[in-house]
């Protein structure tokens, strides 16, 4: 009995180091724009701890020098290292404003000009949430006391087995083999919308800057889906000035996963993908 009573014991210690392994951080506007990408473990990883009662985080903040808001839902508290993540983006999001305020506010106060209070908003929400992956997007907002704020979008995809984060794009094979199963498409069904905005039909070739197709890849992808099979459908969530004027705001574009799209995805991930959806 004493010998099965510390077998049970070392296996509980082992499984709860396992637990406490970091995930690789990932961000499509991440600072190095290089998120360290990660081939599927060959045996299954230990589950990470999950808490089904997990609550969502929604952290507020106003004290006149700044404005700071950050959330995210439930489903993605109850991933204790994904939950960690999005702490740990939280705390270094709120640094950052607080620090540029504070700055801002000293410099005004010197100089005698008004102060304008600092804002940054971020809220993330569940695009889709598959046996095997939860992917997210993010909508931030951030003012720094200029002529108006900006707004700009964010993702993830919360690897379950693996216990990762990773960016949608890392499970294709390249940038350039997911850009060319989906660049005619996005252009076409970007151009209908900005015509819909605009009143009239896209000249892309007028000379014209804002006429013009642009990469998505240069957007933020996100990964969803419509059946619950897989992921079959792909957005790119185009920010403000990126495909036209800043009156015209932000931009989204959802298209269908095709087998163009599923190719150009690394071997090891085409599982994780439905057509048809």
């Amino acid at each position: 009995m004493a010998k099965s009573l510390n077998a049970l014991a070392a296996l509980l210690v082992l499984v709860g180091c396992q637990d406490q392994e970091a995930p690789a951080a990932a961000r499509t506007a991440a600072a190095d724009g290089s998120p360290a990408a990660a081939e599927l473990p060959s045996e299954p990883a230990v589950p990470d701890a999950t808490d089904p009662d997990a609550k969502a985080r929604n952290e507020k903040i106003d004290n006149g020098v700044y404005e700071f808001a950050y959330s995210y839902p439930a489903k993605a508290a109850r991933y204790s290292n994904l939950r960690e993540w999005l702490d740990g983006r939280l705390e270094k999001q709120r640094g950052e404003v607080e620090k540029s305020a504070r700055e801002d506010k000293a410099n005004a106060e010197k100089d005698g000009y008004p102060y304008r209070p600092h804002s940054s908003e971020t809220e993330w929400k569940v695009v889709t949430d598959l046996p095997g992956w939860l992917s997210l997007s993010a909508e931030s907002y951030e003012y720094t006391g200029g002529a108006h704020g900006m707004s700009y979008f964010d993702t993830l995809l919360w690897d379950k087995a693996a216990r990762k984060v990773r960016e949608p794009t890392e499970l294709f094979a390249s940038s350039a083999a997911l850009r060319d199963a989906i660049q005619k498409p996005f252009c076409d069904a970007l151009d209908r919308e900005r015509a819909k905005r605009r009143g009239e039909p896209v000249q892309r070739d007028n000379g014209d800057t804002f006429n013009e197709c642009i990469n998505p890849l240069e957007s933020v992808v996100i990964l969803g889906s419509k059946s619950g099979k897989g992921f079959d459908r792909l957005g790119v969530l185009v920010a403000p000035y990126a495909a036209g004027a800043y009156a015209e705001g932000s931009y989204e574009v959802t298209l269908p996963i095709t087998p163009a799209v599923v190719r150009a995805a690394k071997p090891e991930y085409r599982g994780a993908f439905a057509t048809g959806g």
